[in-house]
């Protein structure tokens, strides 16, 4: 049973690595990883050293901390807002309506974008209707990083919110019928009984997150993106995609995808400590 997850880990995870040591060479395809130049830290100085890489470095980073700051509460607010719910069949149908986002492509996902929030769109015709002028909401830099986090949020939020169901399952309902006869409120209840309970899930999930911290995910952003959002939506991963597929710089944008996974685990290990000690939550 264990089989098919070994070999694709293995597969995909592991033996992908010896690529790594591009990063250090000026690799070249028809040389090969044996005949290609050695250069050490060549790609890692001139990434840190050329202008686009404060730009790039620091969209990934805003974008990530808004992602911590506004999906990342979202999942736990409706799991709660559910678990609340008496009505079966009325908590069945908001569950299907929330998950099923999920589902639709980040291609989908940006033409219903485009269909409310372009220049025709759906919003703009609401605007010019009240005597407006037509706003261009998808060619605006400053309203970029909020589109990515609210269509991120209406995608995923319902998704990510079964963790925290199944979580506010395994809560005893014998606690909230002894607050109950203790006199405790439904608040009381939420922070005494509910909270507690699903702190081991929040705990694990942030870590995660946490451990993406360099890692927004290619295809949400670069359906978006275009040359005018530049300022603000340019990423780490399309920055790497323009430069190692469009420009065949395959060794520098391994050095950038080195830099990311490093930066990644330290940010892992150090949060995963932290919690250990302040909560006694911990992946490992």
């Amino acid at each position: 049973m264990l089989a098919p997850a070994v070999l694709y880990f293995l597969i995909f995870k592991y033996i992908p690595m010896v690529g790594l040591v591009f990063a250090f060479q000026d690799y070249n395809i028809f040389d090969g990883v044996f005949a290609s130049e050695w250069v050490g830290f060549k790609w890692f100085e001139q990434f840190f050293t050329m202008p686009q890489s404060r730009r790039v470095l620091g969209n990934t980073l805003i974008i990530n901390l808004y992602q911590l700051f506004f999906t990342f509460p979202a999942p736990i607010i409706l799991a709660c807002l559910l678990n609340e719910l008496r009505h079966v069949i009325f908590k069945r149908i908001v569950q299907t309506v929330a998950y099923l986002p999920h589902f639709f492509s980040w291609t989908i996902i940006y033409g219903i974008a485009f269909m409310l929030l372009s220049t025709k769109g759906v919003v703009n015709q609401a605007v010019i209707g009240m005597g407006g002028e037509a706003i261009p909401f998808l060619q605006k830099p400053e309203l970029f990083r909020s589109i990515i986090i609210s269509s991120q949020m209406w995608k995923e939020t319902g998704w990510s919110a079964i963790i925290f169901l199944a979580a506010l399952s395994g809560i005893s309902p014998s606690l909230y019928e002894a607050a109950q006869i203790d006199g405790a409120g439904r608040w009381q209840q939420f922070m005494n009984i509910t909270l507690p309970g699903l702190m081991p899930a929040i705990m694990i999930v942030f870590l995660l997150n946490i451990g993406n911290i360099m890692d927004l995910g290619f295809e949400h952003i670069w359906v978006f993106l275009n040359p005018l959002t530049y300022a603000t939506g340019d990423v780490l991963e399309t920055f790497t995609y323009r430069v190692g597929i469009g420009q065949g710089m395959y060794s520098f944008t391994t050095a950038i995808g080195l830099f990311k996974s490093l930066i990644g685990l330290i940010m892992v290990v150090l949060a995963n400590t932290m919690s250990k000690r302040l909560t006694g939550e911990s992946i490992y």
